[in-house]
């Protein structure tokens, strides 16, 4: 009896209007050379999920012991599995709520220990605007699709409850929901500043907003953390924070600015 043929990186990468370089055309490649042999084995996507948190958790104890090449490598070994349980999800029709929540809540875990391995006192001041900048990411995207009547995010083939689901849930209510509704507000406030109705939304919410944002993605974020931990330099990545809030800004610019031309 044949194998069934698994589904190439066409049918298995999330479909975004932003393009996140890095992600594109070196991570997904490199995660979907998993996905056969994942697939085949039976292996379960939270599988994967806790495996490279394992990894990433094990990168943020070589930080903190000074260590340089061992956790910079560990971390790009994390993200291409990151990629890879969503690729073998949705590879086997196996895409879940709690599997969703699980990754996420899992990354975060990961970057609160990294950032705390670079820096005790500034560790948990970083995750926060970390945390800003990657949920403006996934709000530039939601926006962009909402104004264009597109579904943001299909929803799960496998329907699922229970108490694992319910805890990662309100785990995702305390932590990310607060991030949410905050730039959501923000974002908001500022479309009705420059007169903005509902016709602008689309105006407001371009495509290169989407690639701007996708580009300070958690794939990007671990690359270049990666390559500042080679370098023995792990706290300029804090430093790069900032720096990179400041390109999110000029985005919100951008997008007032398109709004007032086309009311005015």
């Amino acid at each position: 009896m044949s194998d069934v043929k698994t589904p190439g990186l066409r049918e298995t990468r999330k479909q975004r209007p932003g393009v996140e370089v890095l992600n594109e055309f070196v991570y997904r490649p490199l995660a979907q050379l998993l996905v056969p042999p994942l697939a085949k084995l039976k292996v379960p996507p939270e599988a994967v999920v806790m495996f490279h948190t394992g990894l990433g958790l094990m990168a943020a104890r070589q930080i903190a012991r000074g260590e340089r090449v061992r956790p910079a490598l560990l971390l790009q070994v994390k993200t291409v599995l990151d990629n890879a349980d969503g690729q073998l999800a949705r590879a086997t029709s196996k895409t879940s709520a709690v599997g969703r929540y699980l990754d996420t809540e899992m990354d975060t875990v990961v970057n609160a220990a990294m950032l705390l391995a670079m820096d005790r006192r500034l560790g948990l001041p970083a995750l926060a605007l970390q945390g800003l900048i990657l949920t403006a990411d996934f709000l530039l995207e939601k926006g962009y699709r909402e104004a264009r009547g597109e579904v943001f995010r299909p929803e799960p083939k496998l329907g699922s409850d229970g108490p694992l689901l319910n805890t990662l849930r309100s785990v995702y209510d305390v932590w990310f929901v607060p991030q949410e509704k905050v730039l959501t507000k923000v974002f908001e406030r500022r479309f009705r500043m420059v007169d903005g109705r509902d016709e602008d939304r689309g105006t407001y919410h371009p495509r290169f907003a989407t690639h701007v944002a996708a580009n300070l993605g958690l794939t990007t974020q671990l690359a270049f953390a990666g390559a500042l931990i080679a370098l023995g330099k792990p706290r300029w990545y804090l430093a790069s924070l900032p720096l990179q809030a400041l390109v999110l800004l000029g985005v919100q610019a951008a997008r007032e600015q398109a709004v007032r031309g086309r009311r005015g």
